[in-house]
C-alpha cells in the first residue's frame, strides 16, 4: 500500500497495515455481537496500539515540519530522524523546538506563511471538487435537523434541567457535524463541532444555562441555517471563526485576550491519557510551527490566524469560491414520505390491480353472453317468418288435411299428429326459454360488476387520500424559520419578542404552503417593526417587556386557518383614514367602519410609517400578501384593538389538486363555483329578483351583511337575466371574496362535487375569472370561475356601443384595421402599406392573439388569414360572428385558398369580403373604401 503526499509517494509501513486489519476484524466483532443484541466490549490493547501510531505520526510530522522550517543543522536532524524517528519524546521536542525557535532578536507569531498557505488551499477549494450529490443528501437531512435543533432549544429554554432534551440536542449536532465531514464542508463541520461540544459540557453542568448561552447557541443555528442556504445556491461559504472563538471562550468560563500562540502546549502524557477522545479532536496546526493540517480543519487554522494578525474574515478569500464551476448542476427537490404510508399506497394500489383483473373477466363473460344472445336473437327472428309463412299457408288451403298423408296402422288417438305451425310454435318456446336464461346470466353478472365497482371505488378513493397525504406536510416545518425571522428583525430594531406555535402538527398541502411563506413571513416583520413596542414602552404601558406573537393554525373542514396574532400597539385606524384621504383613496367625508379602512393598508404603496427602514416602511408588502392569498382562493381578514394587538386570519383551501365546488348554470353552460368562496345560498323569486334589478339600490341583506346582488350570465357573456316566471324559485349565491361580498344569481344549481383542478390551455388560459376546469363523471368539461376576478370586473365584455354611434361620435378619427396573420413577412408589408393611407394598424400573430386583443380594442376592420396556428381564421370569424359586442365587425379574408369550397364556407360564415394572396394593393384599398365608406 501506498500513501500520496507532497512530497512524493511513501509506503505504509507494516505495522500499520496489521493495525488496520485488526481494526476490520474488531468492527466486524461488535457489528456481530450489536446484531445478537449485545452491547460490544472495548478492545483496550487495539486502543494502545492506534495511539502509539498516531503518537509517532505525530512526532514524524513535527521533525519533517522543524527540518523545512528553522535553520537548524538538517544533517543533525536527518541523522536523529534516522536513528530513532519513532522514539522522540514530545516533551522534549517541544522544549528544544521553543529554545531554538525563540531567539532575543525575534519573536514568531501566528500570522507566518504557513498559515498563509492554508488560507490558500481554502480559496481552491470549490464546488466542483465536491460530489454535488453528496451534498444534496446532506443538505435535505441537515434541514430536519436544525429544525429539530431549533425546536429541541427551545424546550430547553423552557426545562433547562431536563437531562433527555441536551442529550438530543447533542446527538443532531453530532450527526449534523459528520453529514457536513462527510460532504466535505469544512465550515459547517467546524461549527457544529465547537456546539456539540459545547452541548456536552452542559449536559455535564460545566456550562452555566442563562441568556448568554442560549443566545449564542441560536445565534450559531442562525448561522448555520445561512451556510446552508449558501450551500444550496453554491454560493462561498465562510468560517464562522468568531462564533467559534467565543464558543470557546464560553467553555473555558474566561475572556479570551490576544496574545502570542505557545507551539507546543499539548504535553504527550495528555495525549496518551485521552485515549476515547475523538481523533478529530487533535488540532495538528497547534503543535506544528509550521506545518499545515488536512482539509477538515482548515477553519480552526484561519482561526488562529483572525485572533492573533488582525486580518479580517472579510479581507479573507471564501470557502468555495470558485461556485460558478461548470461541474455545478441544480439538485432536484426530493420529498421524504413515511414508509408505514408509502406501503400502504403501494397495498392500495396492488388491490386496485386485482378488483381491475376481476372486472376483465366479467367484462369478457359479458362479452361471450352478449353473442349467445345474439345468435339466439337470430335464430328467433327466422323462426318467427318461418311462423308467419306457414301461417299465411295454413289460413289460405283452411286447414284441409290431405288424404293418404297419415299411417294408417295407426289411429289419430294412438299418435299425435304435429303439424307445422305446431313444430314452430315449441321452437319458440324453448328459444324464449334460452332468452330467459342469458337474461338471467347477464343480470347476475351485472350485480357482480356493479359490487366490484363499489370496491374498486373504495379502494381508488383510498388510494387517492393516501396520495393527497404524500402532498401534506406539517406546518411545524416551518417554525424554526418563522422564529428566526422574528429573531433577527427584533434583533435589529432592539426589541425583545418571542413566538408561540399552536398546532405545528398540521398539515397543508406542499404547494399551498410553499407559496404562504412569503405572505407569513412579511406580516410577521411588520408585527415586529410596527407592532410590538420597545422594551422601555411596554413597561410604561404596564405589558410585559416581551412581546408576543402567536401563531395559530387549525383544520376546519376542508380549509386550513392560519391565525396571526400579536399583543403590540394595533393599527391607528384614524392615521390610516387621514392617509387615506390624503393620497385621494377615499372622500374626507365618507362614512367608513373600521373595518372598511383597514381595508386601505391593502393598497400598494400605502403606509403609515414615519420612517423608511431595511425592515419596514415602504408600504410595499401587504397588496402583495392579499394578492397570494386571493390566488390561493383564500381569504384575508384584519382586526385591530388599539393598543392592544392586531389579528390577522387567514382562511385557505387545504389543497389545490381537489377541491370541493357547487356546479351552477348560467343558460347553457355549466361552471363550478368553489365552496371556499360561498357563505350560503338563498332562493329568490322572480318577483323579488326583478325589484332588486330595477331599483338603484340593488343590496340583498343576509345577517346584518350587505351583499351586491350580480347575475352571472352577465357578468360572463352580457346576456341580461330571465325573470319572467315571476313565481318561480331562482338560487342565489351568498359569495365573499376579502372584503367584497355579492349575491351571484345564477339559473339552477346541480350539486356538490369533488372535483380535481386541471390547468386550461392557451387559448383561454387569459381570460378573465377562470380558475381551471375540470372533467365530470359524463365526459363534459366545466370551467372553474376565480371569483375574486369576477368582482374585480363588472363585466369580462365591454357594454355594446352601436357602431352608429362610434361613427358619429368623431368624424375625423383615423380608422383601425387589425392584421391577424402567421407571417411576419405579410404582417409588416400589410402594415407599411395601410399606414401610407394614414390608417392605424393592429398586428395579431394569430387567431389567439387576435381575440384577445378584441377584448381590449375593437377596429372598424379586419384582414383575416385562414390557415393560422392555435386557431384558425373560420374559427376566428365564427367567434366574432357570435359575439354580440363584434358581430358589426367587418372581415376581410385573404388567403392563398382561392377555390370556391373555401370563398363559399367563409361566406356563409358572415366573412364580407374574399381575396386571394398575393394580393394587389390597390383591390384591397377599394375592398376598404367599399367597406368603410371612405375614400383612401
Amino acid at each position: 500500500m501506498k500513501v500520496r503526499q507532497e512530497s512524493g509517494e511513501e509506503d505504509i509501513p507494516g505495522d500499520v497495515v496489521e493495525v488496520f486489519k485488526e481494526i476490520e476484524q474488531a468492527i466486524s466483532e461488535m457489528l456481530a455481537k450489536v446484531s445478537e443484541g449485545h452491547l460490544p466490549t472495548s478492545n483496550k490493547l487495539l486502543q494502545d496500539k492506534i495511539n502509539k501510531i498516531v503518537q509517532q505520526e505525530i512526532q514524524s510530522q513535527l521533525q519533517r515540519s522543524w527540518q523545512g522550517n528553522t535553520d537548524v543543522d538538517n544533517e543533525g536532524l536527518e541523522d536523529d530522524a534516522s536513528d530513532d524517528s519513532m522514539s522522540i519524546d514530545l516533551t522534549e521536542l517541544s522544549t528544544e523546538v521553543a529554545d531554538e525557535a525563540e531567539p532575543e532578536d525575534a519573536e514568531i507569531d501566528v500570522d507566518e506563511t504557513p498559515v498563509e498557505k492554508v488560507a490558500e488551499q481554502v480559496v481552491q477549494m470549490s464546488y466542483g471538487d465536491i460530489d454535488d450529490e453528496l451534498i444534496d443528501i446532506f443538505l435535505e437531512e441537515a434541514d430536519e435537523l436544525l429544525e429539530n435543533c431549533d425546536s429541541t432549544l427551545a424546550r430547553i429554554k423552557d426545562a433547562p434541567n431536563s437531562v433527555e432534551h441536551i442529550n438530543h440536542l447533542q446527538r443532531n449536532m453530532h450527526t449534523l457535524k459528520g453529514g457536513a465531514r462527510m460532504a466535505d464542508l469544512s465550515p459547517v463541520g467546524d461549527l457544529t463541532h465547537k456546539l456539540e461540544s459545547l452541548v456536552v459540557l452542559v449536559g455535564e453542568n460545566r456550562v452555566k444555562v442563562d441568556d448568554v448561552l442560549f443566545n449564542l447557541l441560536q445565534e450559531s443555528l442562525d448561522t448555520l441555517t445561512t451556510m446552508l442556504g449558501n450551500v444550496k445556491k453554491r454560493l462561498p461559504i465562510t468560517s464562522a471563526n468568531d462564533l467559534n472563538g467565543r464558543i470557546d471562550m464560553l467553555m473555558r468560563g474566561e475572556v479570551q485576550e490576544k496574545r502570542s500562540v505557545e507551539r507546543f502546549d499539548i504535553e504527550l502524557s495528555e495525549l496518551e491519557s485521552d485515549d476515547d477522545d475523538d481523533l478529530e479532536d487533535i488540532d495538528i496546526s497547534e503543535l506544528l510551527p509550521g506545518g499545515t493540517k488536512n482539509r477538515g480543519g482548515a477553519g480552526d487554522t484561519t482561526e488562529n490566524k483572525d485572533e492573533n494578525s488582525g486580518e479580517s474574515v472579510a479581507d479573507r478569500p471564501h470557502w468555495g469560491e470558485r461556485a460558478s464551476d461548470v461541474n455545478y448542476r441544480d439538485s432536484q427537490e426530493q420529498v421524504r414520505v413515511r414508509s408505514d404510508l408509502l406501503n400502504n399506497l403501494v397495498d392500495y394500489a396492488g388491490e386496485v390491480n386485482i378488483y381491475h383483473a376481476r372486472m376483465g373477466k366479467q367484462i369478457t363473460d359479458f362479452g361471450f353472453n352478449l353473442g349467445e344472445l345474439t345468435q339466439t336473437v337470430v335464430r328467433l327472428k327466422e323462426q318467427l317468418r318461418n311462423l308467419e309463412i306457414e301461417t299465411e299457408i295454413q289460413i289460405r288451403s283452411g286447414y284441409e288435411k290431405e288424404a293418404g298423408n297419415y299411417d294408417v296402422d295407426f289411429d289419430p288417438l294412438e299418435m299425435d299428429q304435429y303439424s307445422t305451425l305446431q313444430q314452430l310454435s315449441r321452437s319458440l318456446s324453448e328459444t324464449a326459454a334460452d332468452v330467459d336464461s342469458i337474461n338471467d346470466i347477464l343480470s347476475e353478472i351485472t350485480r357482480d360488476s356493479e359490487t366490484l365497482l363499489v370496491q374498486e371505488s373504495r379502494i381508488s378513493t383510498d388510494l387517492q387520500e393516501g396520495l393527497m397525504r404524500t402532498r401534506m406536510v406539517r406546518f411545524g416545518g416551518l417554525s424554526s424559520r418563522l422564529r428566526r425571522i422574528v429573531r433577527q428583525v427584533s434583533r435589529e430594531l432592539g426589541k425583545e419578542v418571542e413566538v408561540e406555535i399552536i398546532g405545528e402538527n398540521s398539515e397543508v398541502d406542499r404547494t399551498v404552503l410553499d407559496r404562504i411563506i412569503a405572505p407569513i413571513e412579511h406580516l410577521l416583520r411588520n408585527a415586529v417593526a410596527h407592532g410590538i413596542e420597545k422594551p422601555e414602552v411596554r413597561k410604561s404601558l404596564g405589558k410585559n417587556e416581551t412581546g408576543k406573537i402567536t401563531i395559530k393554525v387549525d383544520r376546519q373542514g376542508t380549509d386550513v386557518v392560519i391565525n396571526i396574532n400579536d399583543d403590540g400597539a394595533g393599527i391607528d385606524t384614524r392615521k390610516v383614514r387621514e392617509k387615506a384621504i390624503k393620497q385621494g383613496l377615499v372622500a374626507a367625508e365618507a362614512r367608513l367602519s373600521d373595518h372598511d379602512v383597514l381595508q386601505f393598508i391593502l393598497q400598494s404603496g400605502f403606509s403609515t410609517a414615519e420612517e423608511v427602514t431595511q425592515v419596514a416602511g415602504r408600504g410595499v408588502g401587504m397588496d402583495v400578501v392579499d394578492s397570494e392569498i386571493k390566488q390561493l382562493g383564500g381569504i384575508l381578514d384584519i382586526d385591530t384593538v388599539q393598543g392592544r394587538g392586531c389579528d390577522f386570519n387567514i382562511r385557505l383551501p387545504l389543497t389545490l389538486a381537489i377541491n370541493q365546488a357547487l356546479l351552477v348554470s348560467a343558460g347553457d353552460d355549466v361552471f363550478a363555483v368553489p365552496l371556499a368562496s360561498i357563505e350560503g345560498v338563498v332562493r329568490m323569486t322572480g318577483y323579488e329578483l326583478q325589484r332588486f334589478y330595477d331599483s338603484e339600490n340593488n343590496h340583498y341583506e343576509f345577517n346584518g351583511v350587505e351583499f351586491e346582488l350580480k347575475h352571472l350570465g352577465s357578468l360572463l357573456t352580457g346576456v341580461q337575466p330571465n325573470y319572467s316566471k315571476q313565481l318561480q324559485l331562482f338560487p342565489v349565491l351568498l359569495v365573499r371574496v376579502g372584503d367584497q361580498h355579492f349575491a351571484l344569481h345564477v339559473d339552477d344549481m346541480l350539486g356538490r362535487r369533488e372535483i380535481v383542478v386541471k390547468p386550461v390551455g392557451m387559448q383561454i388560459g387569459g381570460v378573465r375569472g377562470i380558475a381551471g376546469a375540470t372533467i365530470l363523471a359524463d365526459g363534459r368539461v366545466v370551467l372553474i370561475l376565480e371569483m375574486s376576478a369576477l368582482v374585480a370586473a363588472e363585466s369580462l365584455f365591454k357594454p355594446h356601443i352601436p357602431r352608429e354611434t362610434i361613427e358619429t361620435a368623431a368624424v375625423d378619427d383615423k380608422k383601425t384595421i387589425m392584421v391577424v396573420d402567421d407571417s411576419i413577412t405579410i404582417r409588416k408589408i400589410t402594415e407599411r402599406m395601410l399606414k401610407r393611407y394614414g390608417i392605424e394598424v393592429v398586428l395579431a400573430k394569430d387567431g389567439v392573439d387576435a381575440t384577445s386583443k378584441l377584448q381590449d380594442h375593437i377596429p372598424d376592420l379586419m384582414l383575416l388569414d385562414i390557415e393560422m396556428p392555435r386557431m384558425d381564421g373560420f374559427e376566428v370569424a365564427s367567434f366574432v360572428r357570435n359575439d354580440e359586442r363584434l358581430k358589426s365587425l367587418p372581415i376581410i379574408m385573404i388567403t392563398s385558398r382561392t377555390g370556391s369550397k373555401h370563398k363559399e364556407k367563409a361566406m356563409e360564415i358572415g366573412v364580407n369580403q374574399y381575396l386571394g394572396k398575393p394580393f394587389q394593393e390597390e383591390d384591397l384599398v377599394n375592398n376598404i373604401n367599399e367597406i368603410l365608406d371612405t375614400a383612401f
